[in-house]
């Protein structure tokens, strides 16, 4: 996992809901593309999902990850 898809996970694991992209770049301070870039591949790790339509939420297993 490299820097970028560490800060995703952990500004995503500090969200209440699922967020959509943009609201994971502003938090993260990252540009949207390099969100997205992200979340596919923490989603092909497991350590993220898509629980409702273009928004995301950390997977228990994501969680462990964080702490």
């Amino acid at each position: 996992m490299d820097d970028v898809q560490k800060n995703v996970l952990k500004t995503l694991a500090g969200f209440e809901k699922p967020a959509g992209n943009k609201d994971i770049a502003q938090a993260a301070g990252l540009d949207s593309k390099e969100v997205t870039k992200a979340i596919k591949s923490l989603k092909a790790q497991g350590l993220v999902n898509s629980p409702v339509r273009c928004k995301y939420a950390v997977t228990p297993e994501g969680a462990s990850e964080v702490k």
